[in-house]
């Protein structure tokens, strides 16, 4: 079944991904009348594996799309994306997490991005087991590694979660005895799929929020030295310029938030319980059952 789901996202993914090659601009150009006209276009990286970045990004598409832009979707490792959002080469950036997860980025490219805003303000990075597993700390770990195959399952190796998991968690729990499996958000979630399936214990490094909360009998440990940090800021990034460019979207941008219970209930109906349907489709069907959400992409205010 979850195979079934993987394949649609990334089906999905394909579909709805278009690489974009240059930086936006509103280009002029000519209609049939021989009048000219305005092509008002925007470039999005899409973080590989992030789902609240892949969902915002798709919210965000559909209804710049129907207020009279082009917009288009580049899936992409994280660091690919802030080089790019750096160099001018995409416009837009929506799953930045300060002050943490993507702090060397910012520390590396901040002077050439433009900061538009928060729209969550609690999210999480987290270590998360099987709820019926025999520990309820990352204290314990290292005396029941065996309990879990002696592995950590991880994502890609570009995530700011791997980057904290292998600098913090593992040195300061002292699990350098444990195998560190740096994969993809998508094996890991296979991978978890079929622990749970099975009745295996695993432990999978995380965040929240996340619809495997929801889709899977899942816990956090805890982490009494903090190592995960606390609770982080997802921020939009931009291009330098691109306020000044497009001053209708980026104070859009600015004022747009989504609370956690809309957040996860997105991610959830699209990623999960709709996960054989086109993302757009599903997205856009979230977004008309929820048209107080679509009110606050409104460039009009």
């Amino acid at each position: 079944m979850f195979a079934k789901k993987l394949w649609a996202l990334g089906s999905v993914m394909a579909l709805s991904v278009t690489l974009a090659a240059c930086s936006s601009d509103e280009d002029e150009s000519t209609d049939t009348t021989g009048e000219t006209t305005v092509e008002k276009e925007l470039s999005v990286g899409v973080p590989s594996g992030w789902d609240e970045g892949i969902v915002v990004s798709h919210m965000m598409a559909i209804a710049l799309e129907e207020q009279g832009y082009t917009v288009d979707l580049t899936d992409a490792d994280i660091g690919v994306v802030f080089t790019s959002i750096a160099s001018g080469d995409m416009d837009l950036l929506f799953d930045a997490w300060l002050p943490l997860t993507h702090a060397n980025y910012i520390d590396q490219y901040g002077d050439q991005l433009e900061d538009l805003g928060i729209w969550y303000d609690d999210a999480k990075l987290t270590i998360a087991v099987n709820n019926d597993s025999p520990i309820t700390s990352l204290e314990e770990l290292a005396d029941n590694a065996e309990v879990f195959n002696n592995e950590i399952v991880g994502i890609d190796a570009g995530a700011g979660l791997t980057q904290t998991t292998e600098s913090a968690v593992i040195p300061q729990y002292g699990l350098e005895g444990m195998n560190f499996k740096i994969s993809s958000t998508a094996a890991m979630l296979a991978e978890l799929d079929s622990a749970m399936a099975a009745g295996d214990d695993i432990v999978v490094t995380l965040w929240t929020p996340h619809w495997a909360y929801g889709a899977y009998d899942i816990r956090d440990l805890e982490d009494p030295q903090e190592a995960l940090g606390g609770a982080e800021e997802v921020h939009t990034f931009a291009r330098v310029g691109f306020s000044g460019d497009h001053p209708e979207v980026a104070e859009m941008i600015g004022n747009f938030e989504l609370t956690g219970a809309e957040l996860s209930d997105v991610e959830n109906y699209a990623l999960n319980e709709n996960a054989d349907q086109p993302l757009e489709q599903a997205i856009g069907a979230w977004l008309d059952e929820n048209p107080e959400v679509r009110d606050r992409m409104n460039l009009e205010g």
